[in-house]
């Protein structure tokens, strides 16, 4: 296929053989443009491959580099691999550069950070207000990433910063900066570039309203691993989230608290979304969720209300609404719970987004608490997935749950007959097992 007769959409990255005045997939209005001939796609075709036998290979010792943060080092698998791509995304204003200054900080070695949107002035007044070690710290302020290149190459950092990958501009390309085209131009060199080099490469990404990741999905498969700033930005804590890790565990989860200095990690993070020294009403349950490989104690909160109108109302802040109406059904398919005539409102206190299975149990009982008005006893967690036919499953890591919930407290558990009895060597626990959400039901109401 001739490349010159390829036409692309700059906002989707779709390709067609024709030009379109509105592009069919995304629907977007004049932003399909000739694609310009990829004379390097052609420069390889003779070019001999190396092949080896996968056992002949030896494994190289990888020095990972110290982040100074000690949960985002674990979180990453043991620290920061040299020659990694990392993509940082989140919401505007929640830390993305303070956090990556944070880290060149720390690092104690040769950084070269590249801003295509701050002032060096900006960078410096920040850097000040975070008391980091500035000596070892090189910043440029350009968004040519030739120019990126050729500068990295010169100092030969240990780390290579750059915010942001939207704001780079690529003369291989000839999309508009910003672009789906400019965007995977620019990172395919920067991947090239640590790998050439050996060294790590700190990109920050913006998101979309939809709260993706600004690509949409291009970034994410060409970089080594993803982290995802998660929380409101109006209050204090942070989850660092790992979606994406080429050299270690996903899903692990760093909590950080934002002060005046900047990011601190907080280390005791497990009881850190529980009401503290309140009394919980009716509709609360604390519930361990597993975030990663660690457990947090999280108190889910339901609210019911009934309504003049023919249908009821389901908000949800922190869960999915898709699993509260499937649990909503089994309440009422199989324990009897009528709630069509109510409005439920369901909220997790912290600003936790929750999508562990094991916070069905809890979620159920905190809404029957709340249709009753009737609290559950004050040192009770709940933990167990709800399957359409009302059967409450074991989870996994439940000694863990357990002992996370015993260390701040609490003394009664609730959760799957199913589940094997566990070695908790804490003496004073009461075991509630359960194999139908009935069964829970007639327990404890």
């Amino acid at each position: 296929m001739d490349d010159k007769k390829i036409y692309t959409c700059q906002k989707c990255g779709a390709q067609f053989l024709k030009w379109f005045g509105q592009c069919p997939e995304c629907g977007a209005w004049g932003t399909i443009e000739k694609s310009p001939s990829n004379e390097r796609a052609f420069s390889s075709v003779n070019k001999e491959l190396v092949v080896k036998n996968l056992s002949s290979i030896n494994k190289k010792d990888i020095n990972r580099l110290s982040s100074g943060f000690s949960d985002l080092d674990r979180a990453l698998g043991g620290g920061i691999v040299p020659g990694s791509l990392i993509l940082l995304s989140g919401e505007p204003g929640i830390g993305k550069s303070t956090f990556v200054l944070q880290i060149a900080g720390n690092l104690k070695r040769q950084v070269l950070y590249i801003s295509g949107e701050e002032s060096l002035e900006q960078i410096k007044i920040r850097a000040d207000r975070l008391g980091i070690e500035q000596k070892l710290i090189h910043i440029s302020s350009t968004q040519d990433v030739s120019e990126i290149i050729q500068l990295t190459k010169k100092l030969k950092p240990s780390l290579l910063i750059v915010d942001s990958i939207q704001s780079l501009c690529s003369y291989f390309s000839s999309s508009k900066s910003g672009s789906v085209n400019q965007i995977r131009t620019a990172t395919v060199s920067l991947m090239e570039l640590a790998k050439s080099m050996n060294i790590p490469i700190f990109i920050i990404g913006h998101i979309t309203k939809d709260g993706l990741i600004a690509g949409p999905k291009t970034l994410e498969h060409l970089v080594d691993v993803v982290l995802c700033f998660e929380g409101d930005p109006y209050h204090y804590f942070r989850l660092l989230r790992v979606n994406k890790n080429r050299f270690g565990p996903t899903q692990e989860v760093a909590v950080f608290e934002m002060k005046k200095q900047g990011l601190k990690e907080v280390k005791d993070s497990s009881s850190l979304f529980l009401n503290k020294g309140k009394q919980r009403l009716p509709g609360s349950v604390v519930s361990p969720v597993l975030q990663g490989t660690k457990v947090f104690l999280t108190e889910i909160q339901a609210l019911v209300n009934s309504t003049p109108f023919p249908y009821p109302q389901r908000k949800v802040k922190g869960l999915n609404i898709s699993k509260i109406e499937i649990l909503i059904a089994v309440l009422a398919q199989r324990a009897g719970i009528k709630l069509s005539h109510l409005d439920i409102y369901l909220n997790v206190l912290g600003g936790l987004t929750i999508s562990d299975a094991g916070a069905d149990l809890a979620i159920c009982l905190a809404i029957i608490s709340a249709v009753k008005n009737k609290e559950l006893p004050q040192d009770l967690v709940a933990f167990g997935e709800v399957g359409l036919d009302g059967v409450i499953h074991p989870c996994h890591f439940a000694g863990q749950r357990i002992k996370t919930a015993a260390k701040a407290g609490f003394k009664k558990f609730i959760f799957s007959s199913e589940n094997q009895k566990e070695k908790i060597k804490v003496k004073g626990l009461d075991f509630i097992r359960v194999s139908q959400i009935k069964e829970a039901i007639k327990l404890l109401f």
